[in-house]
């Protein structure tokens, strides 16, 4: 195995081929980005012509290239970038009580980027960082206008797959767009099906109108998945009966254990309200068997299978850590990548999106790189960030 983690390719880091640099948190990038563009370096011997428009000698990147930087960007635990998570807009309607500490709803973040840099950037994630997942969240994605521009865009790039996470506010408002686009999968977060209960966790909005926003996707055909945050204090009665109304409806629930994000990393709220996966799968085993059962190799969430019923999920932050599997990217709507939620750390794109494809490219490497080295290697640290800001 040679050093950094990484199994050799073919023609890669072989006397005379594409030089690696392996810096000390374990990432292999090339630090020679003008051997990325042809020449005798491997694969295609065919010389790159440089970018006309660029003010440097860096080369665009060829396709064999970009899926040998593609591999090359990986730490010493074997993580990659795969599932990128876009926030459109730092604005919410909700202001959830795990989320904001007062009440006081999210705005918008100054300067955030436009619809066409946000396609843009998810092009260059993809060729130069191996991005094959997409998914759209916020703040709460549909309040932006950008979502009618953004959505069905990247519905038409060859990603493996796109998504949405919405409070369902506006599911039935954006219903045409949002099937128009060919969206198959949406996830909802979803705590209570308690009228009075929803409006003192959100602070806002109306059941009524999410219930019905739900219906209406999954009528269309749209796969759904329910996230819910249960807490001792506010839901803890709701976890059979949100259960139930997924199984009778098909759809996939995942029990999400409180984070410490944002104002929940310091004071007693976490620790009065959090439940962990021993817990939620002893209130759920009262009145169903379930079983463990198959998940991807890189998802954040244990699955369990009730037989005859359905799956449901627990995203086991703090029981079960899934860091060291973890392939997520977030880009926050002011343009800022930020490799891990434990991590106060940020990589500025959007100088990076005004250069030409060539130099984008060239530059992006080094900044997905440094993006990876600041995950964290074992678990869940928590961090003053709040969720909403950086794509949840």
């Amino acid at each position: 195995m040679p050093v950094g983690g990484v199994k050799k390719k073919p023609g890669v880091g072989d006397a005379g081929q594409l030089p690696l640099g392996v810096t000390q948190n374990g990432i292999c990038i090339p630090y020679r980005h003008r051997s990325l563009g042809g020449g005798r370096s491997g694969g295609d011997s065919r010389s790159k012509a440089p970018d006309r428009n660029s003010s440097s000698d860096v080369v665009p990147i060829s396709a064999f290239r970009r899926g040998i930087l593609a591999a090359m960007i990986t730490d010493i635990h074997g993580r990659t970038f795969r599932n990128l998570r876009i926030s459109l807009t730092a604005a919410c309607n909700y202001a959830c009580t795990y989320c904001v500490p007062n009440g006081k709803k999210l705005v918008p973040a100054e300067s955030e980027l436009s619809a066409d840099h946000i396609v843009r950037a998810v092009s260059l994630l993809m060729a130069v960082g191996g991005v094959e997942k997409v998914r759209v969240t916020g703040g709460e994605p549909l309040l932006s206008p950008k979502v009618d521009a953004v959505l069905p865009a990247l519905m038409r790039l060859p990603l493996q797959d796109v998504g949405l996470t919405t409070n369902g506010q506006f599911l039935l408002r954006k219903a045409d767009m949002l099937i128009g686009s060919g969206i198959r999968r949406i996830n909802v977060s979803l705590d209570t099906l308690d009228p009075r209960a929803f409006r003192e966790i959100a602070r806002s909005g109306d059941l009524a109108t999410v219930l019905a926003g739900i219906d209406r996707m999954a009528a269309a055909g749209v796969q759904i998945r329910i996230n819910m945050v249960p807490m001792r204090s506010a839901n803890l009665d709701q976890v059979l009966p949100m259960l139930e109304y997924c199984l009778d409806r098909g759809f996939e629930l995942r029990f999400i254990e409180l984070m410490k994000m944002g104002h929940l990393r310091a004071g007693n709220q976490f620790n009065r309200d959090f439940l962990g996966m021993d817990e939620l799968l002893e209130t759920i085993g009262s009145r169903y068997e379930y079983a463990r059962t198959d998940a991807p190799f890189d998802s954040t969430s244990v699955r369990f299978e009730i037989p005859g019923r359905g799956v449901f999920g627990i995203i086991a932050n703090e029981s079960e850590p899934f860091c060291a599997s973890c392939t997520r990217l977030r880009l926050s709507s002011d343009g800022r990548l930020f490799g891990c939620l434990s991590s106060l750390r940020s990589h500025d794109i959007r100088p990076l999106l005004a250069l030409p494809d060539g130099e984008a490219e060239a530059a992006l490497v080094a900044v997905l790189g440094n993006a990876l080295a600041d995950k964290q290697p074992v678990r869940f640290q928590g961090e003053v960030t709040v969720m909403k800001f950086i794509g949840g």
